[in-house]
């Protein structure tokens, strides 16, 4: 036996097949009323039914609005910044000894949960350190991170050597000055060099001193003002007139200078010494004309006050 479906805009009639041979009372007990189903439109809108519809039929689309999106597990809800995390670096080395174990297994712990190597953290927590001048923990967290073979950058190595330079280990300063020079050879940065001649400069070692310069010059690299002057300072103190005189024509002082003034790169005309002496008579003689002025003034007025009296007694 097949149904046929015959549909209609109200209930519609199911109506049943029969074969010839089966009686009349079989077909009035297969008659029977059922709601039509569902229609979905291209708009994804249901088609209201009826009024009579029972509402167990009905179905609510629910594709509409967007979705639920839902966190994900692998990523944490607590979200802490580079400075908080910095800040709490530093002070989880400050109070420990400095034993290279004891600190390394320290900042082990301390990066034991991080998918990825806290680079950033870390340089931060480097700059605070450099701010407050602790040497030691510099050289240490910087020892550590190169070990784990992060942050090998011209900046990394430069903050290494000026905290070796400031503990007055200059074996490790030399040591690794000869390295990143016969490493880049060419590429190497001119304050790389400032802070060599600097370190000679202070301990009075003159002849490493010239050698950086030397090799300065070799390379073709341009000596800005302080490496000149503190080079002119040595000429003069050895009594070197002559390479002096040669040094400061072969480089004389830059008449434009770059400022940053609120953040902006500014061009200003420098002041040289000829010129501030120069400014300096100039001041110093304004001065002794405004004060002899003020004294022509008041003698003026004094001598008008003495005969005012005069005037008044005629």
């Amino acid at each position: 036996m097949s149904l046929k479906l015959t549909p209609f805009n109200k209930p519609y009639v199911v109506i049943p097949s029969i074969s010839r041979n089966s009686s009349n009372n079989l077909c009035s007990n297969m008659l029977s009323l059922r709601y039509p189903p569902q229609i979905i439109t291209p708009n994804l809108e249901s088609i209201r039914l009826s009024r009579n519809c029972s509402s167990r039929y009905v179905v609510v689309c629910g594709l509409k609005g967007p979705r639920p999106r839902y966190p994900r597990v692998w990523k944490t809800q607590k979200k802490i910044g580079t400075i908080s995390k910095s800040a709490k670096l530093v002070d989880c080395i400050k109070g420990l000894s400095n034993v290279k174990e004891e600190v390394y297994g320290a900042l082990d712990a301390f990066i034991a949960w991080d998918l990825e190597f806290p680079l950033i953290t870390v340089k931060k927590a480097l700059k605070t350190l450099e701010y407050e001048k602790e040497w030691k923990r510099i050289i240490q967290v910087t020892k550590w991170m190169l070990s784990k073979g992060q942050g090998r950058t011209m900046g990394s190595y430069f903050t290494l050597m000026n905290a070796l330079g400031e503990e007055d280990r200059l074996d490790e300063v030399e040591e690794l000055w000869t390295k990143l020079f016969s490493e880049n050879l060419e590429s190497t940065p001119r304050m790389f060099f400032d802070k060599m001649i600097s370190i000679y400069y202070s301990r009075e070692m003159y002849d490493k001193m010239f050698d950086v310069f030397a090799d300065m010059e070799e390379l073709g690299l341009r000596p800005n003002t302080s490496i000149v002057s503190k080079i002119g300072a040595v000429f003069q103190k050895l009594g070197k007139m002559d390479k002096y005189k040669k040094l400061n024509q072969k480089y004389p002082p830059p008449k434009w200078e770059y400022r940053y003034v609120k953040g902006k790169r500014v061009k200003v005309r420098t002041k040289l010494p000829d010129e501030s002496s120069d400014e300096n008579v100039v001041m110093e003689l304004n001065e002794q004309a405004e004060s002899s002025d003020t004294g022509i003034v008041a003698s003026d007025s004094d001598k008008e006050h003495d005969e005012q009296p005069d005037e008044t007694a005629g």
